[in-house]
């Protein structure tokens, strides 16, 4: 556990952010969950827990910054990624998680309560049939295919000043003509992932 402290409290360091004490334990224990979880449901591919500090834990909250969003959805969220990280780290923001597979919901509704978050909720649907009676000003994602499809995908669910948080590898340039004409992106950020060293960006669109 000591060695997986230090590599999570370093990587917040790398990343300028500010956490503490009690988020930093939180987090840990989202990750012993993951660990204790994944051998029997295979929420990802993995395995090694300090593997998961720097490409599950660190690689969600090198966004933080750049969220302004208040009320977020988190479209195809997985064992809750990167929507549990930044609820820890944003106990004011709401989160909705959000997983067509039932096994991983599962096990989001479970760390929802042992890690006693009450601004996150979880949600069983694919994003073309989830209904929300409130709209989301930040919808966010680091599964989705292309920004095509996450713009057709969520665009229903956005408020008309909401903004779209596409986490991509490389710069999606091949995308970017494909984005239909009312959503542009307003920012391209490059992002460092401590102890990751592929190529990370985060792309905020929002209606032209």
């Amino acid at each position: 556990m000591d060695v997986l402290k230090k590599t999570l409290t370093e990587g917040i360091s790398a990343l300028g952010l500010n956490v503490s004490e009690a988020q930093s334990d939180l987090l840990l224990k989202y990750v012993a969950l993951l660990y204790k979880w994944n051998k029997a449901y295979n929420l990802t591919a993995i395995r090694d827990p300090e593997a998961m500090i720097t490409r599950h834990i660190l690689d969600s909250l090198s966004i933080a910054p750049y969220i302004s969003a208040k009320r977020c959805l988190d479209v195809g969220t997985g064992a809750g990624l990167p929507g549990i990280p930044l609820a820890i780290l944003f106990p004011d923001k709401q989160f909705g998680l959000l997983d067509s597979n039932g096994k991983k919901t599962r096990f989001l509704i479970e760390a929802q309560m042992q890690l006693k978050l009450t601004n996150i909720s979880v949600h069983t649907a694919r994003v073309e049939q989830f209904q929300s009676d409130v709209l989301f000003d930040g919808i966010l994602s680091r599964a989705f295919a292309s920004l095509l499809d996450m713009v057709n995908g969520c665009q229903s669910l956005l408020s008309p000043e909401g903004k779209l948080y596409a986490m991509k590898g490389v710069f999606p340039e091949g995308e970017l003509s494909q984005l239909p004409k009312h959503f542009i992106v307003e920012h391209s950020h490059v992002l460092s992932v401590p102890a990751v060293d592929e190529a990370r960006h985060l792309l905020v669109l929002s209606r032209h």
